[in-house]
């Protein structure tokens, strides 16, 4: 669907955000229009770069009332296309940048949906707190398109997910009013928890303006090490070995398969092999503690004895954060490191981490029947069991008949998932790539309820239309 917008509304909209506040000029828009890996081209008649919630509600409220459609954006580092606009309204927050507050006390840090996730770190940093949501994109991705999204990253085996970070929002609703929920309760048992709907809804149901995050703190104990393990089914192994060695403060474990590794090296600066010799898998295991000392002594311990066992083959413990970084930068450009080898099935997908074996045993097997020469490429945060499942064409294959092939492809992956009770999006979100195609994993009970939810707040459906139920 292509939508069309009326002069008169282009005008009003002009109107209500003044000089400085908008803007039609091809060469801005650009970046805006395109999906960071090329797959979705955009257009859009106007941009409107509020500055204010005020000014965001003003926004909305000429669309509401002119039945004219709006797509939010954050970023633009999302990867399912939900932020990218087929002729609707496209509305960046990328001048709501302040942190209005950081308290150490309440352990709550207040920042504008503009923020980039780099900020929010920062602010908190300078006040001895903790933001824990760590992913790639931090630089560029926004609280409120992390928010919008439910974005994971690499800490959520300890922390969880953006939905178990947010105490408060503030934001528009789909008919221009504005919704102060900034609170900074940990318990508000008061009904339906309408900041929860927000979250993950990939601004359907409303544009996020600005968030109450939950701070910890900074803890003074961390271990960061690479082992090389013969299979996933030893990484699962070792990731139950790593919660009982740490107890509960391992932060992230992350598997990454050699062939992935392999394309970091070779298409990305800078890069060194983690270890001295080469392996079927990989895992980068991060522990943190709060009293001295503490997660090294459980790192030793667990890859001791893990070693000692045959479960790890090799493994490298870092012993500066110049080195800690340097694992993580591998683990990091995963998905660049693909990028120049050509057409790409990409699937973001979760399992119970005591499948994950199982699925990439049995994925793995039909893709490479299906298209000889595949070059499956899996990594991610096996500790809560979402895997980035990519398939990349054949070395020296043709793009295009690799891209024909996807939605088959796709399909299989996303019925083998479905299989073992998983789910076709853990963390990117459904945008325009999957909008559909979970229509027919989730039950029709399920697909009317949310439907009547999104009905009873966008009757005209003028939030992100092409996108959710």
């Amino acid at each position: 669907m292509t939508a069309s917008v009326p002069a008169d509304v282009i005008s009003r909209l002009k109107a209500v955000l003044g000089e400085g506040g908008w803007s039609q000029d091809p060469e801005r828009l650009a970046p805006k229009l395109v999906e960071w890996r090329d797959r979705w081209q955009g257009n859009t008649p106007f941009l409107a770069l509020p500055k204010t919630t005020a000014e965001v509600a003003a926004v909305i409220g000429v669309c509401a009332e002119s039945g004219t459609p709006v797509v939010p954006q954050g970023g633009n580092t999302g990867l399912v296309g939900g932020q990218i606009p087929l002729g609707e309204i496209l509305l960046s927050t990328e001048r709501m940048r302040a942190i209005r507050d950081v308290d150490a006390f309440d352990d709550v840090l207040v920042a504008e949906a503009g923020v980039t996730l780099q900020a929010a770190h920062e602010a908190a940093l300078a006040k001895g707190r903790r933001f824990p949501l760590d992913i790639a994109s931090q630089g560029t991705a926004t609280i409120g398109g992390i928010i919008s999204t439910n974005a994971g990253g690499t800490a959520v085996l300890r922390y969880g997910a953006t939905r178990e970070l947010v105490l408060g929002l503030e934001a528009v609703l789909p008919n221009g009013e504005i919704w102060n929920g900034l609170k900074r309760l940990r318990k508000d048992n008061t009904g339906y928890d309408l900041k929860q709907l927000l979250i993950g809804a990939e601004g359907t149901l409303g544009v996020v303006t600005a968030a109450s995050l939950k701070l910890f703190p900074v803890l003074v104990s961390r271990a960061t090490a690479i082992a090389a393990v013969e299979n996933p089914e030893a990484a699962i192994q070792l990731l139950a070995r790593a919660k009982d060695a740490a107890g509960g403060a391992v932060e992230a474990f992350e598997l990454m398969g050699r062939r992935g590794i392999d394309f970091v090296l070779k298409n990305i600066p800078n890069q060194r092999d983690p270890l001295s010799e080469i392996h079927p898998w990989y895992v980068l295991i991060e522990i943190a503690s709060g009293e001295p000392g503490a997660a090294e002594s459980a790192m030793e311990r667990l890859l001791g004895a893990a070693l000692e066992d045959g479960l790890v083959r090799d493994a490298a413990v870092a012993q500066s954060q110049a080195q800690a970084q340097a694992f993580w930068s591998v683990r990091e450009n995963q998905s660049p490191g693909q990028k120049p080898e050509g057409a790409t099935w990409k699937h973001d997908v979760s399992v119970p981490v005591s499948r994950v074996a199982d699925f990439l045993n049995q994925a793995t097997a039909r893709m490479e029947a299906l298209v000889p020469g595949a070059r499956v490429t899996a990594f991610g945060h096996v500790g809560d069991g979402n895997i980035h499942y990519d398939v990349i064409r054949p070395d020296g294959g043709d793009d295009a008949a690799h891209s024909a092939l996807r939605g088959e492809g796709s399909r299989i992956v996303h019925d083998i998932v479905a299989s073992m009770g998983g789910s076709i999006s853990a963390e990117h979100g459904l945008g325009s790539m999957k909008t559909e195609e979970a229509r027919r994993y989730k039950s029709p009970v399920e697909v009317a309820a949310l439907s009547a939810i999104r009905l009873s707040l966008d009757p005209k459906r003028i939030m992100n239309p092409r996108v959710h139920f």
